[in-house]
């Protein structure tokens, strides 16, 4: 069993902006296995599927993004899962638009929802799909990230978080090398795109 999890904050005001982009790539994600994320528990909404043989939680917490670890570590507990049997999607002002990188572990960086999450279940061992939402230097880092991208952006993105829900897959089917593979190359691919136009080197 695996536990999926998509960070973002609640709300409409929220919806669809840059900082929501793990919860754009779990509804895409859920879409594609027919997972209804209704069910109320945990401090988050969640809903059970299968990818292949492996039973999979999908879970968006409903804390606001600093607190998603009490969502995480909550259903970790109750699923008996290990920190490697956990999955997050997220954003990452650091990577090009439309570009993503997955890791097997690692440190939080600069996100707040991946901090929380690793203080909470006392670990970095689990894989994280970060999907690059881009930057841009001439707006403060919380309007940026809090603010909607434009259509042609948007498109992007929902082409990004189709290929996110598909790493997702590879993961759990026990690819993860081949996801990296696949998809982290599209970042070299994308260096010198970023959202303001300027080169964005990692």
């Amino acid at each position: 069993m695996y536990l999926i999890v998509g960070l973002g904050n609640p709300g409409l005001s929220y919806k669809k902006t840059r900082h929501n982009a793990g919860f754009q790539a779990l509804d895409a994600l859920a879409e594609d296995l027919g997972v209804r994320v209704k069910t109320k528990g945990f401090s988050a909404l969640y809903g059970e599927g299968r990818i292949g043989s492996e039973r999979v939680i999908l879970c968006k917490p409903q804390t606001y993004m600093n607190l998603s670890g009490d969502a995480v570590q909550s259903l970790l507990h109750f699923y008996k899962l290990e920190p490697n049997r956990l999955i997050v999607l997220c954003d990452d002002i650091d990577l090009p638009l439309g570009s993503l990188r997955i890791r097997e572990k690692g440190s939080a960086g600069t996100h707040n929802g991946m901090r929380s999450i690793i203080s909470c279940i006392h670990s970095e061992d689990f894989p994280r799909i970060r999907i690059g939402v881009g930057k841009d230097e001439s707006l403060l880092l919380r309007d940026f990230v809090l603010k909607r991208p434009s259509k042609e952006e948007q498109k992007t993105l929902e082409e990004v978080f189709a290929r996110a829900a598909d790493a997702a897959k590879l993961i759990v089917s026990g690819d993860i090398h081949e996801a990296q593979t696949k998809y982290n190359k599209k970042h070299e691919k994308n260096r010198s795109v970023s959202v303001d136009g300027h080169k964005n080197e990692e």
